[in-house]
This record gives C-alpha cells, sequence and structure tokens, in this order.
C-alpha cells in the first residue's frame, strides 16, 4: 500500500503561519485516511520555525530577477538564487530549506511516492506562489518542499487535485 505524505495543516494541524489550519474534509482525503495510508508533516516546522509565525515569501536575490531563468519559487531557493522573507525582511532560508530536507528524509524512510500538499504556502505549494512583494500576487511556480521533493520523483499534489491524485495511485498500484 502506497503511502501518501500529506500537509498536517490538511489534517486539521493548527501549524499554518497564523496559527490556525486547513483542514480539508474531503471524501478522499478522510478515505486514505481510513486506510492509513497517511503521513503528516509541516515542512516549515520542521524547519525550526514556530507557530504562528510571520508571513513569508519567496523573494529573488538581486542578482536574479528573472523567474524564469532560475525557474522561480522553491525551485530558485534550491538553487541558490532565492530567498525566503518575512515582510520584515529577516532571511529564514535556512529554515525553509532545512524542512524541506527533513520532510525528503520522512518521504524516504516511507518510501513516498505521492504528496498533497497545501496550495499557497512557499513549502508546499504546487502550483503559485506569491511574488516575494507582500502585495498579495501570485506568480507561476512551487514551494520550497515541492521543488525538493519533485527533483526527487515525488509527484505533489495540492488540496485541490484530490481526484487527479488518486487517479495517480490507483495507476501507481496497479
Amino acid at each position: 500500500m502506497e503511502k501518501i505524505l500529506v500537509s498536517a495543516c490538511l489534517l486539521g494541524a493548527r501549524v499554518r503561519y497564523h496559527g490556525g489550519d486547513a483542514a480539508c474534509d474531503h471524501p478522499i482525503l478522510r478515505g486514505w485516511a481510513d486506510e492509513g495510508r497517511l503521513i503528516a508533516v509541516c515542512p516549515e516546522q520542521e524547519g525550526g520555525l514556530p507557530t504562528p509565525r510571520p508571513p513569508a515569501e519567496i523573494v529573488l536575490t538581486p542578482s536574479d530577477r528573472t523567474q524564469s531563468r532560475s525557474g522561480g519559487g522553491g525551485r530558485a531557493v534550491i538553487a541558490g538564487t532565492a530567498l525566503v522573507r518575512t515582510a520584515a525582511g529577516d532571511d529564514i532560508t535556512a529554515d525553509f530549506c532545512r524542512g524541506a530536507y527533513r520532510t525528503l528524509d520522512v518521504v524516504k524512510q516511507h518510501n513516498i511516492r505521492i504528496a498533497v500538499l497545501k496550495e499557497g504556502s512557499p513549502s508546499c505549494s504546487s502550483t503559485t506562489v506569491f511574488d516575494g512583494s507582500f502585495s498579495g500576487t501570485r506568480v507561476a511556480g512551487v514551494g520550497v518542499t515541492t521543488a525538493l521533493l519533485e527533483a526527487h520523483g515525488v509527484r505533489v499534489f495540492n488540496e485541490t487535485e484530490l481526484e487527479s491524485a488518486q487517479e495517480w495511485l490507483k495507476r501507481a498500484e496497479t
């Protein structure tokens, strides 16, 4: 039986930056929980960040302002061409990278090939990230943990893609 990595906040854990959760009561997720498939993680807590914590965004370094050149978002953080900062300008890149690598350790420990992670998070997002201006503007890109997991062959979905994740899982188990 395939194990599935899932953002702890989607299971109701109060680990989000504001101290809340993003509980997802979808029947597919409930079914996987009932089957014992889910391995919950919060990469930001794994990296040592507290809850609550200041909001953070991925900011390109001055030497690389072109999103497309480095892949943008978490891929740029992993490549060293972007930082994760709070609105106050605190550099918390090391915490996000540490959390991503600790999450990768969990993936390896459980032989995980699929993840359902929280969209919109600078760690977990799989389609868009905030642009680093703290203006609410989103750009195409993935979070730091998602970038690292994808680089190691993990298929990452978000909470709006549970049907697609279920189809992927069915194909993987046949």
